[in-house]
């Protein structure tokens, strides 16, 4: 897909990635729709995008994914305010890092909610006008997590392997059909999201300084990859090597480094 021109949604787009996949399509997209719960974060972002393009149409919506029925009033608003949305960007996740028999249940339904349902509702009303139109874009942001069962991030990491292989079926379906559909499996990047998925009392995030990618480096792999229609996308030399080793690795092996793992209480 090629990215001048384009309308796109973000999701989760008051910080973090979703923050610079706006910053990155500012002077590119003609229209913008930021999707996010803080109002005041998308409209300061509003503001810099303008100041980059004045000439660009930035909508905002403040939405929590998480409520279903405000999905479906951001649709119905889009259709209110004629954009035809051609490149859907799902980067809103949450997390929660701990063993899962202690945690919240709450959060759990809202990690579903938000990774899963809301990703795939979204995806669900836009993907036909794209189908029928011949072009358009689908960026899911999922998570190297999803590559593999991980104690300590058991439901999110399932999340993400839904989101993986969603993908890839989507993209299936709409071979031919003037449609992009791209996973993004990043591996650590420093976002909020790390804070906001730790528990309170929790042990800080650690691993290796290699593995970790800016949030620029993330989103420039991701529109390329999109742009090149290649399907999926791992940001990082060294998290892209890992994977394929943990990838080739069989089962038998992953199990027993699982019951060697200490998770995270």
């Amino acid at each position: 897909m090629k990215l001048d021109g384009c309308s796109a949604l973000i999701t989760g787009a008051s910080s973090g990635i979703g923050r610079e996949f706006a910053r990155q399509l500012a002077n590119r997209a003609r229209t913008i729709v930021l999707v996010a719960r803080r109002s005041e974060r998308l409209a300061d972002l509003r503001d810099e995008l303008l100041n980059r393009n004045p000439n660009l149409d930035v909508n905002v919506r403040v939405v929590d994914l998480a409520d279903k029925t405000q999905i479906e009033l951001l649709i119905d608003s889009l259709a209110h305010d004629k954009i035809d949305v051609d490149l859907l960007i799902n980067n809103a996740g949450l997390g929660d890092s701990g063993a899962f028999a202690t945690g919240d249940a709450i959060r759990n339904e809202q990690m579903l909610l938000v990774n899963v349902v809301a990703l795939t509702s979204l995806t669900r009303r836009l993907l036909p006008q794209m189908i029928a139109k011949r072009r358009g874009g689908i960026l899911n942001v999922s998570s190297s997590a999803g590559f593999l069962p991980i104690p300590g991030d058991a439901v999110y990491a399932a999340t993400k392997a839904y989101v993986t292989s969603f993908s890839e079926a989507i993209r299936a379906e709409v071979r031919g059909k003037g449609v992009s559909v791209c996973a993004v499996c990043p591996g650590p990047v420093r976002t909020e999201f790390q804070q906001v998925a730790k528990r309170p009392g929790g042990q800080p995030e650690t691993g290796s300084k290699i593995f970790f990618v800016s949030t620029a480096r993330v989103v420039r792999a991701a529109l390329a990859a999109l742009e090149a229609d290649r399907p999926l996308v791992i940001p990082g030399f060294a998290m892209k090597f890992a994977m394929i080793l943990t990838r080739l690795m069989p089962m038998p092996v992953v199990r027993l480094i699982l019951r060697l793992s200490p998770g995270r209480g």
